[in-house]
């Protein structure tokens, strides 16, 4: 499972920060997931080797341009180059309504359908490769995260069960063993009911933007990594940036700390922070504000950095990019 972040910046872009877009990785193949769609997303995406053909699902945590904006072009790309699979778009009231009247008034074709799910009657979201769930945080504007949860890590066949079910050894334990649905004497079989874990699944939070932490504490059970913005230090959140519904560093890192999530990746830096550690403010100064608040596994996110959570639930940067 790994982490591909395609924009890293808060509000407006910057030289060397896009806004918010992260993909999410299947183990294998080339599936993956997009979490927000800031504006020119598309082109981040043409900057790496995921495919628009590979995408299964977009999930937008709020309404705020920086995390919708670029929504729309994204989506004609995607037709322009022949895409033709279903996708999904899990995303808060209206986001339906806004995208439709785009490609409306702009006389755009989709060569693909689009399915859209309200997240706010979302419950679990499932493919065969996650199960996706949606928590509430609180922000100017309705605001969410997800948790993404690996869908069968490593499974086998539940044996036991299944012969006393009096299911025989045959075709159907093939098909349940891939996670699919049979019917037996009648009776629907649902792989996932069948199967059991070889290991603990590995598990990713994604929030949106967000002032209370806290609010993702049940969610963080279990959960490898948390990552969460962290648009200002506290000196400016106190302010009063915190009137405009973000968190600093301090609140994110203690929260992690308390709630005993081993890695925390900080993004959605305001754009105030330069690269440069000489200039100030810089990103260092996110970093060490976290780092006195947090022992475990600290990383500020890069735009087109890459990460790999292995199956030990550490997580890793695959490529040279400096962990900011």
């Amino acid at each position: 499972m790994d982490l591909l972040f395609l924009g890293t910046s808060s509000g407006t872009p910057t030289r060397t920060r896009n806004v918010s877009g992260l993909a999410l990785l299947e183990e294998k193949g080339r599936g993956w997931y997009l979490i927000d769609c800031g504006e020119a997303t598309q082109h981040q995406v043409l900057r790496t080797s995921l495919s628009l053909h590979a995408l299964r699902a977009i999930f937008i945590t709020h309404v705020h341009g920086d995390h919708c904006y670029g929504l729309p072009g994204l989506l004609a790309s995607a037709a322009m180059s022949g895409r033709r699979e279903l996708l999904h778009i899990v995303a808060p009231l209206g986001i339906d309504e806004w995208v439709e009247t785009t490609l409306s008034l702009t006389h755009t074709h989709l060569t693909y359908p689009l399915q859209f799910h309200s997240v706010e009657s979302l419950g679990k979201w499932r493919s065969p490769f996650l199960h996706v769930e949606a928590i509430r945080l609180s922000h100017r504007v309705p605001s969410y995260a997800y948790r993404f949860t690996e869908a069968r890590p490593d499974v086998r066949l539940d044996i036991e069960r299944l012969e006393a079910e009096g299911v025989t050894r045959g075709p159907l334990w093939g098909h349940l063993a891939r996670g699919e649905e049979v019917v037996h004497d009648g009776r629907p079989l649902r792989g996932d009911d069948y199967l059991l874990p070889g290991r603990p699944p590995r598990c990713v939070v994604v929030g949106g933007d967000n002032d209370r932490p806290e609010l993702l504490r049940e969610s963080c059970r279990h959960a490898q990594v948390l990552v969460h913005e962290a648009t200002y230090t506290r000196d400016l959140a106190e302010k009063g940036r915190s009137a405009h519904g973000h968190s600093s560093a301090q609140a994110v890192a203690e929260f992690a700390e308390s709630a005993g999530v081993a890695n925390l990746v900080l993004t959605h830096f305001s754009a105030r922070y330069q690269n440069d550690p000489a200039r100030s403010p810089s990103i260092e100064d996110l970093r060490t504000e976290a780092q006195a608040s947090y022992k475990g596994r600290l990383f500020l996110a890069a735009d087109l950095q890459r990460y790999h959570l292995d199956v030990s639930g550490c997580l890793q940067v695959l490529d040279s990019t400096t962990n900011r």
